[in-house]
């Protein structure tokens, strides 16, 4: 989606939200950007502030992850890939009913699941993946 440099990522961010509150059109990832901090209005302040972009978040949630994750998942359910994600999803929604508070809870697994992987130094292991997210 966008390259390691951690401040190129946030400035993505910042562009797409600038680009939506001037009414100009979105293309590509800018709008899946978009959707996921209207779901995120708690973070939406952080797009007048330019020091937040360069926050380290090592004491809070960090909202550019968050967010980043979201857009993974997304791209996950969208391709289903792993394999079976987006039946996975289907079925928490019928029994969840609200995609935000599922997201939420697929975003668990996955963050349990990019966790392992960095401190292993191994690649994620999708079994895993979704075995965990069978078990919600």
């Amino acid at each position: 989606m966008f390259s390691q440099n951690r401040d190129q990522l946030r400035q993505v961010f910042q562009a797409s939200w600038d680009k939506y509150q001037q009414q100009q059109p979105l293309q590509g990832v800018e709008s899946l950007i978009v959707a996921v901090i209207q779901q995120h209005p708690e973070y939406q302040p952080l797009f007048a502030d330019a020091a937040a972009l360069h926050q380290d978040y090592t004491q809070q949630t960090n909202p550019f992850l968050h967010m980043g994750m979201h857009i993974t998942l997304a791209e996950q359910l969208q391709a289903d890939k792993p394999d079976g994600i987006r039946r996975l999803y289907q079925r928490l929604l019928r029994r969840m009913s609200d995609p935000h508070q599922v997201e939420h809870r697929m975003l668990d697994c996955l963050a349990q699941v990019l966790w392992e992987s960095q401190s292993t130094g191994r690649p994620p292991d999708e079994a895993a993946y979704l075995a965990q997210l069978q078990k919600i």
